[in-house]
């Protein structure tokens, strides 16, 4: 049995080209966790599969994340295949975590997505798929469950290929499915392998040159389609190919790795996580395919000061860079920046300069992370993923480097949250802890916020949806000992305008005793497009108003527009012009100016007519045929727009677009519909304007 190894005692010097930095993406239930356990079970990292059901797996090690049967929080580890470093990061799959999806992404190598085989491409497969695209990040695919009834190879990679729009590479062909299901056949070196039961554990599988009879032709075509699709990638290969000659295994499999590195090829395997066959393959597959930072070579980043490109090698004897991609609070050792380093390296002890924030931070120590356990290291290396314990006002996605050579890595960008809920402690005298609580919690997910009504006095916590603030209500009871109340969650509504408005003015006048108080400035309004945000745009002439209140007026329409002017709901997609106004030399200031612009920005907006916008959210619904009609009727009612439907195996697929304060409660209403058989799946998509006698009656109430 293979028994658990500590890294430590392994090579902690491993050459750049004997690295792989690779995290595990899908849609939700695809067998990300199951399938990484395997991972780490075969390469000897643990001693025992974890079972999701029984809740004992090493990944998904918070209470809830076991309760659940769900992953909420990227896990990183790390182990050894073939004498090569895997550094893995198991992401979620659930919509509401994406943002853990979206950090992971920005500081891997590369990517191994897992589908359903009985499902194929599912929503969340395509959002995880776009994210990887935004990254340029290398991927190879594993069609999992193949022992699953329904489950169909052909389909889910043509689905890969119309849907998500990739160039699969087939490497292997299932050898039957279903229940059936026993291996597969390599395509490169025309192996039959085995996993036949007989190892429950699927560690021992056999190996043949002799392909199943009925598969023979299937193999063969297959074998000519992924020759010729690498030979394309390659004008050597391809020469050889067109004169007929014969073109080696390691020759293709060289190609390969250079046309999946470039993302001209996606390899495609297929197994079956659960029942501990056809895993290993994935393991030679991230070793042979996916880049090392050798393959990588360099990242580029921006100088602090002059904004000119950058570029660092990603080497030991490089000047050190490195991105703090995510914070976690450990009740043990304090806070954690887990950090991917991309060139020099790190001791504990010393300081590094957080290039984005202009202040140096000390690294006390430094940890290598298997999902909760730690173990600590005296130095890190380019193209390590590693934890530190010290910086204390580091945030995600801060740049660390030397202060000698400043350089700023690529930023993460997050998406804004839809849903809001107010929050409040059992106990006046909590009411510190709960700021505190929130504040650390804020700190952990860039995706979490936190905001207190200046008119309510209700402090209101926002995030990507009801399962994401349940579960860190959840955790402030478990982890911080915080009793709380909580509301009904509240939509994230949006306000903007509808038409330009020109020169409106506001004047802030006060006489006191002293000084006076003089603010003057004329604006322009005009509506952007939706998603465009907010653009301020000085035009002042002649110096009618002296630069140095330009920024306050700024202000003050940004203030203004996060109180909202309507209902109260932050003002979006809208450009403000400063076009004129006046000063007095004793009594302008400031926060003169500061006010003239609020109110001008509240005047302006009356007049150019405001509207309200509302979160629609990409609606996918799975249910039995005989269910279709009763479901889309209730979409329907739902103020929602059928996009289409579209059949899978035994199960009809409704798709449309929902407005979110519709979709309260859905997952009980459809299983009320539905006999309980019928399961969905949603993600925000965009933001469109509220009806009007929707909108009226917000106002009456």
């Amino acid at each position: 049995m293979a028994q658990q190894q500590s890294i430590v005692t392994k090579n902690r010097v491993v050459p750049l080209d004997k690295i792989r930095n690779v995290g595990i993406i899908a849609h939700i239930d695809s067998g990300k966790t199951t399938t990484t356990e395997r991972l780490l079970f075969y390469t000897g990292r643990t001693y025992k599969i974890g079972d999701i059901d029984e809740g004992n797996t090493q990944m998904d090690w918070m209470p809830q994340e076991r309760e659940r049967g769900i992953t909420i929080v990227s896990a990183a580890t790390t182990t050894f295949w073939k004498d090569v470093r895997i550094n893995i990061i198991d992401t979620p799959g659930h919509v509401d975590f994406t943002a853990e999806v979206e950090r992971s992404l920005r500081v891997l190598d590369g990517g191994v997505v897992i589908f359903d085989a009985e499902e194929g491409v599912q929503s969340q497969s395509e959002t995880v798929w776009r994210q990887a695209d935004k990254y340029k990040v290398p991927r190879i695919c594993f069609i999992n469950k193949m022992d699953k009834l329904g489950a169909d190879f052909d389909a889910t990679v043509g689905e890969i290929k119309d849907r998500l729009g990739a160039n699969p590479a087939v490497m292997v062909i299932p050898i039957g499915k279903e229940q059936e299901f026993k291996g597969v056949v390599d395509l490169l070196t025309l192996k039959a392998m085995y996993w036949d039961g007989s190892d429950p554990q699927g560690i021992k599988f056999s190996v043949s040159d002799e392909i199943p009879a009925d598969l023979k032709d299937k193999v063969m075509a297959a074998k000519a389609k992924l020759t010729e699709q690498i030979a394309e990638t390659n004008d050597t290969l391809l020469n050889k190919y067109l004169n007929g000659e014969t073109i080696s295994a390691d020759e293709l499999k060289a190609a390969l790795r250079k046309a999946t590195i470039a993302y001209k090829l996606v390899p495609v395997y297929a197994g079956t996580s659960l029942r501990n066959k056809a895993v290993q393959p994935i393991l030679d597959a991230i070793v042979d395919y996916l880049p090392s930072p050798f393959d990588l070579k360099e990242i580029k980043g921006l100088d602090p000061k002059t904004n000119e490109t950058l570029t660092r090698q990603l080497v030991n004897e490089e000047k050190f860079s490195a991105l703090a991609f995510k914070i976690q609070l450990d009740p043990h050792v304090g806070k954690l920046t887990y950090t991917r380093i991309y060139s020099g390296t790190l001791e504990s002890g010393s300081y590094v300069y957080n290039v984005n924030r202009g202040s140096k931070e000390r690294v006390s120590r430094v940890l290598l992370m298997h999902a909760n356990q730690r173990e600590e290291i005296d130095k890190a290396y380019a193209g390590e993923i590693v934890a530190l314990v010290g910086p204390k006002d580091t945030k995600t996605g801060d740049t660390l480097a030397d202060q000698n050579a400043p350089i700023v890595l690529e930023q993460i960008i997050f998406p804004e949250p839809v849903i809001s809920l107010a929050i409040e402690p059992k106990t006046k005298a909590d009411q510190e802890k709960l700021s505190y609580t929130l504040q650390r919690l804020a700190e952990e997910d860039p995706t979490f916020k936190v905001k207190v009504n200046q008119e309510t006095g209700q402090t209101i916590m926002s995030g990507m949806g009801e399962l994401h603030l349940e579960i860190l209500v959840d955790r402030m009871k478990r982890e911080m000992g915080m009793d709380v109340n909580v509301g009904k969650p509240q939509v994230a509504y949006k306000e903007t305008v509808k038409k330009a408005v020109e020169e409106v003015e506001a004047k802030y006048i006060k006489q006191t005793g002293g000084h006076g108080q003089y603010g003057h400035c004329v604006i322009d309004i005009t509506p952007l497009g939706r998603g465009e945000g907010f653009k301020f745009v000085n035009k002042i002439k002649g110096g009618s108003i002296p630069s140095e209140f330009i920024p306050p007026i700024e202000k003050g329409v940004i203030t203004a527009m996060e109180k909202g002017v309507l209902l109260g709901f932050p003002m979006v997609d809208l450009q403000i012009t400063l076009v004129d106004g006046s000063y007095h030399d004793v009594d302008s200031s400031d926060i003169a100016f500061q006010i003239a612009g609020s109110m001008a920005l509240q005047e302006a907006a009356k007049r150019a007519g405001m509207v309200l916008l509302e979160p629609i959210m990409k609606l996918e619904v799975t249910v039995p045929e005989n269910f279709m009609g009763v479901v889309i009727g209730d979409i329907s009612s739902k103020r929602g727009k059928i996009l289409g439907t579209e059949k899978r195996a035994r199960a009809v697929v409704i798709k449309g677009y929902v407005p979110l304060a519709e979709l309260s409660g859905y997952a009980t209403a459809l299983r009320s519909l539905t006999e309980g058989r019928g399961f969905f799946y949603m993600e925000p998509s965009h933001y469109e304007e509220v009806p009007q006698n929707i909108t009226k009656a917000m106002l009456t109430k």
